[in-house]
């Protein structure tokens, strides 16, 4: 089946449009919440930036990386919360039991770990395979070979990260567990369609960035106004940041819903119910 992305968004829109309260719960509590929480427990990146004033990229880039060696703790429980509720809200758009919120939680529980493993094992093949190809191609001293080389791995890296990208949504719906058979799900149900959900990413990706340019000039420009390093202005980062997030969040998650009910069809529990 051909991936079309305006029955995609439509569905999307639609399955938003009938579970937005219960959805405003849960991306409340698993988004808004710590990315709120983080705002007051990671100095803002500003402020981060002016303590030293740096005065080239690699000095900053330095800093950025002591607030992240200082502050991996935060990041990791952030990446933990929301992997669960992402896994939830899935649940929540898709599964045909209609779950309710605290089922879709144990949901979103059950699946964390095997969600995690199946991206550590993807993680872990790409850098080998890549890391393999780039040290045999860089001990050629061939410059424009090893530019070649460069650029073909981040586009393999780029196509497998598509070819998996419903793994969540394999885990949430389909309910299966092991990670090894959830990306070769995924990668099964995006054939022939990689370069078309690719596309509808981009866009995607490209509204996203218009929309946090726009917002990035407005928090800017209030930021001069009643200072960068204020409490004030501490707060209303950490409340535009967790709003913007939270609706980014469920938006991609019911992408990602509308995207498997299309290539995939019915849930299992959906088709096992017809039967009956």
């Amino acid at each position: 089946m051909k991936f079309d992305m305006s029955t995609a968004w439509r569905d999307a829109m639609s399955m938003l449009n009938a579970n937005r309260e219960v959805l405003l719960i849960v991306a409340g509590i698993f988004s808004f919440l710590p990315t709120l929480a983080a705002s007051f427990l990671v100095p803002p990146m500003q402020a981060t930036m002016a303590m030293d004033n740096p005065a080239s990229t690699e000095a900053a880039l330095e800093q950025v990386t002591q607030m992240y060696a200082n502050y991996w703790w935060v990041f990791l429980l952030m990446t933990l919360i929301q992997s669960i509720g992402f896994i939830a809200i899935l649940a929540l758009l898709r599964d045909s039991n209609r779950p309710t919120v605290s089922e879709a939680l144990q949901i979103g529980l059950k699946g964390f770990l095997p969600y995690f493993a199946a991206y550590v094992l993807l993680c872990i093949a790409l850098g080998l395979i890549i890391g393999i190809i780039l040290t045999i191609v860089a001990l050629t001293n061939v410059a424009a070979l090893i530019i070649v080389a460069t650029f073909a791995a981040l586009i393999f890296a780029i196509y497998a990260m598509i070819k998996c990208s419903l793994t969540p949504a394999i885990v949430a719906i389909e309910k299966t567990y092991n990670p090894i058979t959830i990306l070769k799900r995924s990668w099964t149900v995006t054939k022939g369609n990689s370069l078309r959900i690719f596309g509808f990413f981009m866009l995607i990706g490209i509204v996203y960035l218009i929309i946090s340019i726009i917002i990035g000039m407005v928090m800017q420009g209030l930021g001069i106004a009643i200072g960068p390093n204020s409490l004030a202005m501490q707060i209303i980062n950490g409340l535009v940041n967790g709003l913007v997030g939270a609706i980014a969040t469920v938006v991609f998650v019911a992408i990602l819903a509308a995207i498997h009910r299309q290539l995939a069809g019915a849930s299992p529990d959906a088709i096992s119910e017809a039967f009956k």
